[in-house]
């Protein structure tokens, strides 16, 4: 079975095509536990996101700020699996129809399998995979897998990246470009800033493919802020924070699906939820 990469492009395409930014984001899997996780992430693609990126929990998150290692280690404590993942993948997928990708570390799919835990996301109905700490030097392998079941390598540009470095790593990427908007690790900011804005510039100068910006987005005048100059908005701390502050599973979903759209009225820039 064939990965969803073209559904990934046809849906950042439409995006543009409607004279807006894409808005993606991120849960982790088994946060608060597998089932509530897969309810969270159908919440906010009901809620306007759309695209998802699944985070596959890790014990050594190094791109995470604390908010989301909180819920990384939430879910590692309730013993979620790889299995559980590809899981969290399909039911988002089949229930939604969006496209639905998985972030992940580089270590457990090193230790899984480069060609198991392709064929399964594929298998899921999954888009693809962003790789924040896989060099591209070291990609090839991956990349291959990738290619033979239709996913997406995103890799991440960072402000430190020189052109040269850009040029290299969107070459080898697919699907999108992850641009980190600043230094530092996920979570919320007060402002994303100007870094953000070159950096998409710089990125754009050497690749077709759509630019999103991650890392400091919460709220939809931030949302509206990073839409004005990127292809698509990524929000990943201010849901799962949303989850940690909720009284009951209740609660948060209902208070990531307004989240979401809210954000989905920010993309937009006018206001105006399509």
């Amino acid at each position: 079975m064939s990965g969803n990469i073209q559904l990934l492009s046809d849906t950042l395409a439409r995006a543009k095509d409607e004279g807006r930014a894409a808005l993606i984001a991120y849960l982790p899997a088994g946060f608060p536990t597998v089932d509530g996780g897969i309810e969270a992430v159908k919440a906010v693609l009901d809620g306007g996101a759309d695209v998802v990126e699944v985070g596959l929990p890790h014990s050594d998150p190094v791109l995470d700020g604390p908010v989301i290692q909180t819920a990384d280690d939430i879910a590692l404590r309730g013993g979620v699996k790889i299995a559980d993942v590809m899981r969290t993948v399909r039911e988002a997928h089949a229930a939604t129809g969006k496209p639905v990708l998985v972030m992940t570390y580089w270590n457990p799919i090193d230790r899984y399998g480069v060609e198991r835990f392709t064929a399964e996301l594929a298998e899921a109905g999954g888009a693809g995979c962003i790789l924040p700490d896989l060099p591209v030097e070291e990609s090839g392998l991956w990349r291959e897998h990738a290619e033979k079941h239709s996913l997406a390598t995103v890799f991440v540009v960072a402000p430190s990246s020189k052109d040269a470095r850009i040029a290299r790593i969107t070459e080898a990427g697919s699907g999108f470009v992850y641009a980190a908007s600043l230094m530092g690790v996920t979570g919320t900011r007060a402002s994303v800033g100007a870094q953000a804005q070159d950096l998409v510039g710089r990125t754009r100068a050497t690749t077709e493919l759509p630019v999103c910006v991650g890392l400091g987005v919460s709220d939809a005048q931030q949302a509206a802020e990073v839409a004005a100059f990127a292809d698509g908005v990524i929000v990943g701390s201010a849901f799962v924070k949303r989850i940690l502050d909720a009284p009951d599973t209740a609660a948060g979903l209902a208070a990531v699906r307004e989240l979401a759209a809210e954000l989905a009225r920010g993309v937009r820039r006018d206001g105006q939820a399509g």
